[in-house]
């Protein structure tokens, strides 16, 4: 199976620092992959590569097999959903609003053509999934960090588009929303859709289909979240300050002091 979204030898400097060395990274249709690594290995600006949103000065992304500067705006935001870190809104507009955004793809310019049921149905779901039905006439400022942090991913989850990427969705969320999180992209992979999220929490990384670990601008390895080869190379870029083994039927993790 080809894959869905794949990058290539991506090369990024920002001034004299290389952030990204020769970045590889393949996801097909129906895999949640994980991507993990140490603070400042270039998971983000790989993430925002593979969006569209930085352009690499080598390398290049294809989504579909195509060449990711092939498509157009409106294409490209229909077959892919973004949520970044530090998500801003204006504080006044309302949680439905704010997740109705993800919609626009979908609705003509500024969105004249107005709201279908199809539309109404995604954002009804979207809100469901992240557990914020109940604020969704609330608005944006009265919001905690953890209720926008799952706000920007309902406005993710609405668009339905093919492939999503998520840099750091889970950030700011108690273990429930964790939990829950989860639970969505398990869902969203089980229908066909490419799910690519960063994440600091290991234990919830293990729950993806696969893992991509990432030092030093490169992807050291990519498998199977029960691959052996895959679980020392997650402790060796963490300087073994954590261990991976199974108890029961799932992997943990147990940090090493």
């Amino acid at each position: 199976m080809s894959p869905m979204l794949q990058a290539r030898g991506l090369q990024v400097r920002f001034g004299e620092r290389r952030v990204l060395n020769d970045a590889t990274l393949s996801v097909k249709a129906g895999r949640w992959v994980a991507l993990v690594g140490p603070n400042g290995a270039g998971k983000s600006t790989l993430m925002r590569c593979m969006a569209g949103l930085l352009k690499p000065a080598a390398g290049e992304v294809t989504l579909q097999g195509r060449r990711l500067s092939d498509w157009s705006v409106r294409q490209r935001a229909r077959a892919m959903s973004w949520m970044g870190q530090d998500v801003v809104a204006d504080p006044d507009m309302s949680v439905r609003d704010a997740v109705s955004l993800g919609r626009l793809p979908y609705q003509g310019w500024l969105g004249v053509a107005g709201e279908r049921a199809v539309d109404r149905q995604a954002i009804e779901q979207a809100l469901q999934d992240t557990d914020m039905v109940w604020a969704s006439q609330r608005s944006w400022g009265a919001l905690s960090g953890g209720e926008r942090q799952r706000v920007s991913l309902a406005r993710a989850l609405a668009v339905q588009a093919p492939v999503m990427l998520l840099d750091e969705p889970v950030a700011h969320l108690d273990a429930p929303h964790q939990r829950l999180l989860a639970q969505v992209l398990r869902r969203e992979a089980s229908l066909g859709r490419s799910v690519i999220s960063v994440l600091h929490e290991l234990p919830l990384a293990l729950q993806a289909d696969e893992l991509a670990i990432m030092r030093e601008g490169q992807i050291l390895t990519q498998g199977a979240r029960d691959d052996p080869s895959v679980h020392r190379a997650l402790e060796s870029v963490f300087d073994h300050a954590v261990a991976i083994t199974r108890v029961d039927d799932r992997w943990v993790v147990l940090p090493q002091f």
